[in-house]
């Protein structure tokens, strides 16, 4: 007995359905994607200082901002409060919407003023407190960061303290009383 076997052709993939796809969606996906430019600020760490307070020479500057909800506390680690800058009220406030903006150009003056007294530094901290809007750390770091000025058509940009340190705000006092002063009307 013959055993007839069936002869199969080879089966062909059939491409062009894909093809026409891929024709399509490519230029879709190049049309629609998005390029973004990343900017990279380098940041350190506050160190931590081995030895005591009287190891430092009078002529450093060891400067520190202090984002407050209400104002900039602008102040050397040692010699204290350089100056404090309220917040200013923007126009939507005097209307009557609560608005309140941290005063970055009084900031950037501060700064300039501080530069000239001490050329030679270059080292800032600014300490933020965990509930500071990303945006205000972002100005007020690019107002201690360098110093912008209009020259006809052109920008120029000039460094201020550009190696920037950033921290945890330490505690106002004001605060610690009213947390205390609370802490004692309990029974």
């Amino acid at each position: 007995m013959r055993v007839r076997r069936l002869r199969k052709e080879v089966a062909h993939l059939e491409v062009t359905a894909f093809i026409n796809l891929i024709v399509v969606l490519v230029p879709f996906l190049l049309s629609t994607a998005v390029f973004t430019r990343l900017a990279v600020v380098e940041l350190t760490l506050p160190a931590q200082t081995a030895g005591g307070p009287e190891q430092l020479k009078a002529e450093d500057l060891k400067l520190e901002i202090v984002i407050r909800p209400d104002a900039l506390e602008v102040g050397d680690r040692i010699g204290g409060l350089i100056q404090r800058i309220a917040n200013k009220t923007d126009k939507a406030a005097a209307t009557g919407a609560a608005g309140t903006a941290y005063d970055t150009e009084a900031l950037a003056t501060l700064m300039q003023q501080i530069k000239a007294k001490f050329p030679e530094a270059t080292a800032a901290t600014v300490l933020a407190q965990p509930d500071t809007p990303y945006e205000a750390l972002v100005e007020v770091m690019d107002a201690v960061r360098e110093q912008q000025t209009v020259s006809g058509p052109k920008l120029l940009r000039s460094a201020l303290f550009p190696d920037i340190s950033i921290g945890d705000a330490p505690v106002a006092a004001a605060v610690v009383q009213a947390a205390t002063v609370k802490a004692e009307k309990r029974p």
